[in-house]
């Protein structure tokens, strides 16, 4: 099993600024921007081209996580996801989506903390919790000096989650909890977990506050993964786990709830896609430009420019999809069936961009050091999780047909 890691080990020198960002805004969407949040944009984006990309490929070849990177992004002041108070920075929708992006741009599993850390973990207590919980771990997890973990998904319930078996029995001032849950992202390394279980008395699914370690919770990193290599997802074990009755979420009393955290994340999930489609598209105009074949650079062939003007249109479309996703949000009118269209359409497009990117790239394509493969192994996760592709369609084509086509 890969041990978690405080430090940043070497990694093979990139051909010249492949990786890095050249600023991709055919659309001049930057003036859209607020100073807030160009700040947020660069504070990010000098992060990763400075800490991460030099590092981040060897930790994802051998699934170790980074924790190092990990609690800078609370030294930065880039961890809350526009949650207002407890030591979270302030930062528009807009904002958040664009650190969302940026960081995703570097790495998928670094995203992919960011999403469960604040997205998830930050975001139920922040909705759901009380005042006490709020002040207990909103600010240390805004440090990333706590970190959080989101325990829904369970072994036979992904898309179905409704469906969830986990138990929870009310036995005086304790509940007593058995079940299992998988695909936890921090579920090995978290100091408080959200668990979602139905309680046996009123069959309502309610949310928990789990401080590993603790006996009867028991969680083994899954191995094996070719996505998201740089964080842990986990099998979550419970067994007669007993948690007091003050851990209880007071508002997460019933799986409406947590549907309301997961709507918060659809959005993120649009722009965590366009992070990736920029970094294989930056990689890959930048490879182009480089790379001599036949006694010319790649950008010299028709070809190849048409291949980079379709991919620069796509990105440009997720660009504009996301900017009003935020204004959307900011405005309190982003609806569950926007957010999931956004999602469907930014996730779909971002695997064109990216297998177009590492077609571009020929056999290079494949090595780590030119910061495609990755992006492309990554974006398959974010695909499916917070709701498949299906689901997500589903969803939208109910909305504008009136008809449910699924249970």
């Amino acid at each position: 099993m890969s041990t978690t890691t405080e430090t940043s080990a070497p990694a093979a020198p990139s051909p010249p600024d492949i990786g890095k960002a050249l600023g991709t805004d055919y659309f001049l969407i930057r003036d859209e921007l607020s100073e807030q949040e160009i700040d947020y944009l660069e504070r990010s984006r000098r992060f990763v081209n400075r800490e991460v990309l030099p590092v981040i490929s060897d930790h994802w070849e051998r699934a170790e996580m980074p924790l190092a990177l990990y609690r800078r992004l609370g030294e930065l002041g880039l961890i809350g996801d526009g949650i207002e108070g407890y030591g979270c920075p302030p930062m528009s929708a807009i904002a958040a989506g664009l650190v969302h992006m940026e960081l995703n741009r570097g790495d998928g599993s670094l995203g992919t903390f960011l999403g469960v850390q604040a997205g998830l973990a930050m975001r139920a207590i922040a909705m759901l919790g009380s005042e006490e919980q709020k002040q207990r771990w909103l600010p240390a997890m805004a440090r990333a000096e706590s970190l959080g973990a989101f325990a829904l998904t369970e072994p036979n319930h992904g898309s179905d989650s409704v469906a969830l078996e986990t138990r929870a029995e009310r036995r005086g001032d304790e509940y007593v909890i058995d079940g299992a849950k998988r695909w936890i992202g921090n579920g090995t390394v978290a100091d408080v977990v959200v668990l979602w279980a139905r309680d046996t008395e009123d069959g309502q699914v309610k949310g928990f506050l789990v401080e590993p370690p603790t006996p009867g919770y028991e969680a083994t990193v899954i191995g094996g993964k070719g996505s998201l290599r740089a964080i842990w997802q986990a099998d979550i074990r419970l067994r007669d786990l007993r948690v007091p009755a003050s851990a209880l979420l007071p508002r997460a009393t019933g799986f409406r709830a947590a549907s309301r955290v997961l709507a918060t994340t659809r959005a993120a999930c649009a722009w965590m896609a366009l992070g990736h489609a920029v970094g294989a598209y930056d990689a890959a105009l930048t490879y182009a430009r480089h790379r001599q074949q036949f006694g010319r650079p790649l950008v010299c062939f028709q070809i190849v420019q048409e291949k980079l003007v379709r991919m620069l249109a796509d990105v440009t479309a997720m660009q504009l999809y996301c900017l009003r996703l935020g204004r959307l949000t900011e405005e309190n009118r982003l609806s569950d069936t926007i957010a999931s269209l956004g999602k469907l359409n930014n996730t779909t497009k971002a695997r064109d961009v990216i297998a177009e990117a590492r077609n571009l790239l020929g056999g290079n394509g494949i090595l780590l050091e030119n910061h495609v493969m990755r992006h492309m192994a990554d974006i398959e996760a974010i695909y499916t999780f917070e709701g498949t592709e299906t689901i997500q369609t589903l969803i939208v084509g109910r909305d504008i047909t009136g008809v449910g086509a699924f249970a």
